[in-house]
């Protein structure tokens, strides 16, 4: 144990930096974990053999190598892969360190031998493990960093996550952003700092919005207040008609909203950036449960050329036009006789809009990262590729 604390020691002192992060795992020795390796509660598993054998310089370098993975949320992240990759945590890992070490290891920290980095694959350096993952081959790793890195707990480890020694999401979140301050003021002090950790810390603190989950986000929740809107009918009466006797009693229902999709036309739009805005954008409507006759779309420059029952990215056809002005497929779409509840608008932003909000949702997914604002009255999502 005395080993293990003076390497975790000269780690944070060499990197003070993550001298909080560092300090707030806990040990538990192991003789099943095949070196060290950690779970998702912030505890970590070390082998004494793997300690004995091992010199200071090098498990310090493991220290950070298995913090790592906890302040680069690697549990969190693996939990969102497709399932056929989350069932190969051993793969998984492979690509966690090799996001991890080709950083250690521009950094100068002597990891112990056998270590995972991209060149063994023929990869660049610099990526996230989920680019990593398709060029990483099967087959297990020479070594375990445990449930918090891939996600699947491992036989070795403690189960539940109460007492002192275990941090929750909300401890472990806050000691996050706090190592990225802590990084922040060390690049602005000393002028030095790992460019993945840079990104890092620059990522934790001014955080980039995922604009698929954003405009997902914002359909289904246009989705659901406009499902919201409670209204009776008679065409299926009441179960209580049955306790009045010659007295019909309407019930209540749910409307299935009505959704129009403005797309612009025009020739400053990008096939590929709209296509996947479309997909998103479709892909929610079936999942709430609206397609088919009840999603309109128009194709619009400065006139509507087309109104389609669009239900696939694939089957986009766009026409570069001169002008460009949504206010028209907007208006046409209200115009129409079955009335929208739900208008999303895929345009670059260069367009005049309404003077006012018209009376359904609005939603404008702006294509490129320079499309104008639009009035703030407009839900909007910026579509960044």
């Amino acid at each position: 144990m005395t080993k293990l604390l003076a390497a975790r020691y000269r780690a944070a002192t060499d990197r003070p930096y993550l001298a909080s992060a560092l300090y707030a795992l806990s040990v538990v020795a192991s003789t099943d974990v095949p070196t060290m390796g950690v779970d998702r509660h912030w505890r970590c598993y070390v082998s004494p053999a793997f300690v004995d054998a091992t010199p200071v310089g090098e498990l310090a370098a493991v220290w950070v190598h298995e913090v790592a993975h906890l302040l680069r949320d690697h549990h969190g992240r693996a939990e969102r892969l497709p399932a056929a990759d989350q069932r190969d945590p051993h793969r998984v890992n492979v690509a966690q360190d090799c996001e991890i070490n080709d950083d250690l290891i521009a950094d100068g920290l002597p990891l112990p031998a056998g270590r995972m980095e991209p060149r063994l694959f023929g990869l660049p350096t610099g990526q996230l493990f989920e680019a990593y993952l398709p060029g990483v081959p099967q087959g297990p790793p020479p070594h375990n960093c445990g449930s918090g890195a891939h996600g699947q707990p491992m036989p070795w480890e403690l189960a539940g996550s109460d007492g002192p020694s275990c941090l929750g999401p909300v401890e472990a979140e806050a000691l996050r952003r706090h190592t990225a301050e802590a990084m922040r003021a060390h690049r602005r002090s000393r002028g030095t700092l790992p460019a993945g950790w840079e990104r890092w810390a620059e990522q934790v603190l001014e955080p980039t919005v995922d604009w698929r989950q954003a405009l997902a986000g914002a359909v289904r929740e246009a989705a659901a207040w406009a499902a919201g809107a409670i209204d009776y009918t008679y065409r299926r009466p009441s179960r209580r008609s049955a306790a009045l006797r010659g007295v019909v009693l309407p019930s209540l229902r749910r409307p299935l909203p009505r959704v129009a999709v403005v797309i612009d036309t025009s020739g400053s739009m990008g096939d590929e950036e709209l296509a996947s805005a479309l997909a998103e954008v479709t892909g929610v409507l079936r999942e709430v449960g609206i397609r088919g006759n009840r999603v309109t779309v128009l194709a619009c420059d400065a006139d509507v050329q087309s109104v389609s029952r669009v239900t696939a990215a694939e089957q986009i056809t766009l026409g570069g036009g001169g002008g460009t002005d949504m206010r028209v497929g907007i208006a046409a779409a209200l115009a129409a006789r079955d009335r929208p509840n739900i208008v999303v608008v895929l345009t670059d932003g260069y367009t005049p809009w309404p003077d006012e909000s018209p009376s359904c949702r609005l939603v404008a997914a702006l294509i490129g990262s320079d499309a104008p604002q639009p009035p703030g009255w407009v839900e909007t999502v910026r579509v960044v590729s």
